[in-house]
């Protein structure tokens, strides 16, 4: 398959680039970027080509992956899908409703595959661990906490990250935590959300169609010391946690390629296409006007 990328920021050089270009059934066509001498400057790096100009990458390959802001990613998405590509795009989707479902409706309209990269669950052991407990079933209740050290760490490459700046943890590391919540609980029948806390911590509990309740507290403001990321469920099977990954981002985000190749290759839809990317996408949107607000849903 024939793949380009769209994006040079921090993500597509430490993650994207050198997946595409490792992968032995990938030939990593090119790159464009919203600044070109990034893109050169990235494409020589990879032993690839730089576009210039958007439409002529995408007429050049059968797929994209994108690493820009879900706002920018949003719109490249369903352009991509109306020329013919298949999509691996990142979370968010996009960064409201409407535009995540104009990127489904494109989707479905050019029958492309579209995988989404929830790094958690293309992990083997907690994607594993994801579907044991889906088919367990019988959960009471689970709580997700996803704290990072962005905005306190000057030597982060994302904490200047306009887009994080303005949507904070909610939209950056909520989708982690939901893409591990909503297999095993269910669709949320209704959401309330908080902003307590340093910085842009928020709290989230959310009503579960299988009667589970679920608690999500998010920030990007956490010290260093009391970062990372912990999912707890309690129900008629006991107590069990979420199991960690120490393996790189690069060969996870391969687990990515892969499934887009397969669902490319079969038509048979990845779980983690557009349309739970919607649904992550809905969640977060629920919960971002409820903080907007200060109201709760009746």
């Amino acid at each position: 398959m024939r793949i380009g990328l769209l994006g040079t920021g921090p993500w597509a050089r430490a993650a994207h680039a050198p997946a595409l270009s490792g992968h032995r059934d990938l030939d990593f066509a090119g790159i464009w970027g919203r600044r070109a001498d990034a893109a050169g400057e990235l494409a020589a790096l990879h032993g690839t080509r730089a576009y210039d100009d958007v439409d002529a990458l995408l007429a050049d390959v059968d797929a994209v992956a994108v690493a820009l802001p879900p706002a920018v990613q949003a719109g490249l998405a369903v352009r991509a899908a109306r020329a013919g590509c298949h999509l691996l795009l990142d979370k968010p989707l996009a960064p409201t409703v409407e535009e995540g479902l104009a990127v489904v409706a494109a989707v479905e309209e050019a029958r492309v595959a579209s995988v989404v990269f929830f790094t958690t669950r293309f992990q083997p052991e907690p994607e594993t661990w994801i579907t044991e407990q889906a088919r367990a079933g019988g959960w009471f209740t689970g709580r997700a906490q996803w704290l990072g050290a962005v905005f306190g760490d000057a030597a982060s490459p994302f904490a200047a990250s306009p887009w994080r700046r303005e949507k904070g943890a909610l939209w950056d590391v909520g989708p982690h935590a939901l893409s591990v919540l909503l297999p095993v609980l269910g669709e949320p029948r209704q959401v309330t959300a908080a902003a307590y806390g340093p910085g842009d911590t928020v709290h989230l509990v959310l009503d579960h169609a299988s009667g589970a309740s679920s608690s999500l507290t998010l920030s990007l403001t956490a010290p260093p010391a009391a970062a990372g990321a912990m999912v707890e469920l309690r129900g008629e099977a006991g107590v069990t946690v979420l199991p960690q990954s120490s393996e790189g981002i690069v060969p996870v985000l391969g687990r990515a390629v892969d499934a887009l190749l397969t669902a490319a290759r079969t038509g048979v839809p990845h779980v983690c296409d557009a349309e739970f990317a919607l649904r992550v996408t809905r969640v977060l949107a629920t919960a971002e006007t409820l903080l907007h607000s200060g109201s709760r849903p009746s």
